[in-house]
Parts: structure tokens; sequence; C-alpha cells
């Protein structure tokens, strides 16, 4: 079995752009939440959303390729630009090796809608364009970002809800580790239009809390009343430890378990017993004592069932090691499909830089949430291993733990 290290990583968050950017972001508790009066004027019950900057590709992709990236094909290609960069792999590198993608995605709401619209303002199918199709399918950002980099390995997307780009890189581990594949960029992305969240504020799952936006979501707290729809992408590159140190790459991170479950439960609602097999599973593939774990970057979105459930389960898990816990999401609210991908970036910035960023807005835990050692401020502390949570709707869980390198 081979070890399997990180190389490299790249992000387009509300919090930045750069790593430089959003590692400050982390450290100073800054929210990445606004109110969209564009939202509210199109009848939105909660007009709240992570604000998230439009790239400009124009100087890295030429017009004729840029027509058949979405939204989140763009997201993509900036973070993965930047983590290939980071992990010193240029063009010429993979024009001569196997470089896979997985990549997690799982919703193209707004190139959908769009083409469809044209078709029937026209009734004419040809009013969609050349790109419609392309832009519209759930594997737009792998087939994308394959043909941009030219990449010749495994290409495929991992669709999973909000466990997709942790499962994303919960398979290239496996791949890696079982010798199939040498290095392969994983992640995930999440368009951050209106239209792709507008079902989900329909059954009332974002938080309403629109005079101060900044204060909306609250993982664990006793007042949270829903999650901030996010969106955005996230790149890490994975190889195997052999392969990483033949080619002189620089090595950031290990990792060393992943679990995974099914709830086989509700649809929405998500249950104890789950996540918690997820946690488990990770803990015993990895060869890992929980009391090794440092830190938990949970999942905890700002509901009510979903925080809980996962309070219960940690403290299952874990028992009387109250480890620290927190939950990203409270500044750059549910980044969905991109979340495990970008929260796994989030907590490496943690632990390469010696903090835990405080879980802003956790004032008092409920009864369900008292159980885990939630940080409201952020402190300065140093820790060698971390656990990252994600799960999805459809009880889809995914649990990754990542250990610092040291040489």
């Amino acid at each position: 079995m081979n070890r399997v290290v990180i190389t490299g990583m790249g992000i387009w968050s509300c919090l930045g752009q750069t790593l430089d950017d959003v590692r400050q972001s982390l450290f100073e508790g800054k929210s990445g939440i606004i109110f969209s009066q564009e939202r509210k004027d199109a009848g939105f019950r909660s007009a709240l959303c992570a604000n998230v900057p439009t790239p400009n590709l124009k100087p890295f992709v030429p017009r004729n390729m840029r027509q058949f990236m979405p939204e989140e094909a763009q997201y993509a290609y900036m973070a993965t630009k930047d983590a290939l960069e980071a992990a010193k792999i240029d063009q010429d590198f993979l024009d001569n090796n196997e470089v896979g993608i997985i990549y997690g995605n799982d919703s193209v709401a707004e190139a959908t809608m769009n083409a469809l619209d044209k078709f029937r303002k026209f009734n004419d199918t040809s009013a969609c364009g050349s790109g419609a199709i392309f832009q519209s399918m759930n594997s737009t950002v792998t087939m994308n970002l394959a043909c941009l980099f030219k990449l010749r390995g495994i290409n495929l997307t991992s669709s999973a809800a909000c466990a997709s780009s942790s499962l994303a890189i919960g398979n290239a581990y496996l791949l890696i580790k079982n010798g199939l594949a040498d290095c392969i960029i994983a992640g995930g992305a999440q368009e951050a239009n209106m239209y792709c969240v507008a079902s989900f504020d329909g059954i009332q799952a974002f938080s309403t809390r629109e005079d101060d936006p900044t204060k909306a979501s609250r993982p664990f707290d006793k007042n949270r009343d829903g999650l901030v729809p996010g969106g955005g992408a996230a790149t890490v590159i994975i190889e195997s430890y052999e392969h990483a140190v033949k080619r002189g790459a620089p090595i950031l991170a290990e990792i060393v378990g992943w679990g995974f479950s099914g709830n086989g439960d509700h649809i929405s609602t998500p249950n104890v017993a789950g996540p918690a097999r997820s946690l488990e599973l990770a803990l015993k593939n990895g060869g890992v004592d929980p009391k090794q774990i440092g830190y938990i970057n949970a999942h905890a979105t700002s509901t009510h069932a979903g925080d809980g459930r996962e309070a219960m389960a940690i403290a299952q898990i874990f028992g009387d090691y109250k480890v620290p816990v927190t939950s990203t999401k409270c500044q750059t609210g549910h980044e969905m499909w991109a979340a495990g991908a970008a929260e796994c970036i989030y907590s490496m910035l943690m632990m390469k830089n010696g903090f835990i960023a405080g879980n802003i807005n956790f004032e008092e835990p409920d009864e369900e949430t008292a159980c885990v050692n939630v940080i409201p401020e952020t402190i300065q502390t140093k820790f060698d291993m971390f656990l990252s949570n994600s799960f999805g709707f459809g009880g889809t869980n995914s649990t990754l733990i990542i250990k610092d390198w040291k040489e």
C-alpha cells in the first residue's frame, strides 16, 4: 500500500482567492456573507449568501473553450491552476505523465436554465447554443479541466450532495493507495448564483437573519435558524509519496484515513448512527487513536437537526476526549459540493500556521450541541492531525483524516 500525500492546493472562496488571503480571513474571523438585494427582489425568503467574485479567465482560457464553462467550472479552473503551480506541476509534466482528475459537483442549474429558456422562447433547439450541453452536464467540471490541462488519467465526477468533494478526495486517496494511479487532481466546485439554491429557499432551509448577515451562519449555536448558501471551488493535488519524492514535489500533508457510510434513513433529516459510523471507520482505517486528532472541522451547516446529530456522533466516538471542534461554515456559509475540499484546505492552513479559527457567532449551545468542545474565538495552538466531516442529502457521509508532513 502506498502512502498518499498532498503536494499542492488552490482555492476560490468568499474568504479570498489566494491561500494567504484565506488564511488571514480565517485567523481574523472574517465573514464572507452578505445580503443580496437581487435575491430579495426575485422573491427569496432569505436574501443571504456568500460573496463569491467572478473570475476573469480571459488571460488563461481561449474564448472557444470558455463557451463550454459554466460558473463552477470557472471557479474550479482558477483553483486548479493555482494548486498545480503550488505542486510544481507544469504543462510539460501533464503532457508526459498520466495525471487524473476526480472532482465533486452535483448541479449545474443556471446553465441548464438559460439554455432551456432560450429553447422555449424561440421554439428552436439551436437557440440553446453550441456550448449548452457541455455547460449543463453534471460532469462539466471534469470534462472542461481534463481538456484544458490535457489530463490523461482517470476523469470522474463525484456526485453525492454535500459530501461530493470529500468523496472525490477519498476516492483519489484509495486509487493512489492501491497503486492504480500516481497523481490525481481532486476537489469540488459549487455555483454561487441564486437559481441553484431557489428550491432550498423554498423549503425554508436558509437563515433569515437578514438584519445582520455576518451573524447569520452560527453552527452549533442554540439560536441557529438555518444555513447560508455559499459557493466557489477548492483543489488539492494528491500523489503517492514515492511519486512526489521522485519529482521533488513539496509535500504538505499526508492523508492517513478515510471513512464513509450511508444513513439508510430519511432523505434530508440526518441521524446519529450514519455520521458516527463514518467517523469510526476513518479512525479504524487510518489506525488512528481518537486522542491523536487535534482538531475537527465539522460539517455543521447551522441547522438544528444537522448540527445536533453531528455533535452527538462526535461525542459518541470521542467519548471523554474533548477534541476542539469548529465549523468554518460560520464564515463561508455552506459551500455545498465544494465544502469538503474547501474545508480540508481551511484546516490545512490552520494546521500549517498554528491556529484554530474560531466558530464565530457561537454564543450558547443547546442540549444536543453542548456535548462537544466548540471553540468560539480563534486560538493559537499547534496540532498535527485533523479530521474533516462532510455529510449530504440522501444520508451520504464522508470523513477524512489528514496529518501534517514534517521532514
